[in-house]
């Protein structure tokens, strides 16, 4: 059975110690960094199933490392979970808007976290679960986490790739914005649902870059989307 790594990005080595009993507690191998700089390079040496990071560290802040990591191929998928003493609603929107998959606040409790990095892990398994089935339009490889557009992969941000997903699961199917955000954004529930038409309008882009008369993804006003479903 293949043991879920996690790396602590933590410069506060009392915190970090009750989440490293924490989540070694729930089955995780965690190891632990204090400084931003040795994020990306412990990535990539043996790649993580998920990051928690710390919004406030000394050498420069969550936010710039998760933008560096979303920039490298190696760590453009995987989940991030923000740790911050700052509580204000636009940082926590910022965080999420880069990529975050949670953002917890100072003072929490351990095993919440650890709760919160399971229930992600989950979450990706069921993706990558997901049978789509392949034909000349579309081509899903959940393993990978890559979907092609007519034989072009698609470069794709992790929620870009986690909603284009979910419409490819039932083509035709009409997925309310209730379900988008409960089933894309889980686990980000202060995302303000306006992040769903800022992700289908770069979907839309990308997909418009590999074939520009092509509209796919089908706007239902009042309801949601689809994914209009391909030719026989």
């Amino acid at each position: 059975m293949h043991t879920q790594k996690i790396l602590l990005v933590e410069d506060e080595q009392a915190i970090a110690d009750t989440l490293i009993y924490a989540l070694g507690s729930e089955g995780f191998a965690v190891r632990h960094v204090l400084l931003g700089r040795d994020a990306l390079p412990a990535h990539g040496e043996s790649p993580f199933d998920l990051i928690i990071l710390d919004v406030g560290l000394p050498d420069t802040t969550g936010f710039e490392v998760l933008k560096q990591l979303r920039a490298h191929r190696d760590g453009r998928d995987v989940p991030v979970i923000f740790l911050s003493a700052r509580a204000e609603e636009i940082d926590r929107i910022l965080g999420l808007e880069l990529g975050a998959d949670d953002y917890v606040t100072k003072p929490f409790s351990p095993r919440e976290v650890a709760a919160r990095v399971r229930a992600i892990l989950r979450r990706d398994a069921r993706f990558r679960r997901t049978d789509t089935p392949s034909n000349e339009v579309w081509q899903h490889d959940p393993e990978a986490l890559r979907i092609s557009f007519h034989g072009q992969p698609l470069d794709l941000t992790r929620y870009e790739y986690s909603l284009l997903a979910l419409l490819l699961s039932k083509p035709g199917c009409v997925f309310t914005r209730e379900q988008i955000m409960a089933r894309v954004w889980a686990n980000a529930p202060d995302t303000a649902d306006r992040s769903i038409d800022t992700h289908i309008k770069t979907l839309r882009a990308k997909l418009r870059a590999i074939e520009q008369s092509s509209e796919p993804i089908v706007t239902h006003r009042g309801t949601g989307y689809a994914l209009e479903q391909p030719p026989v």
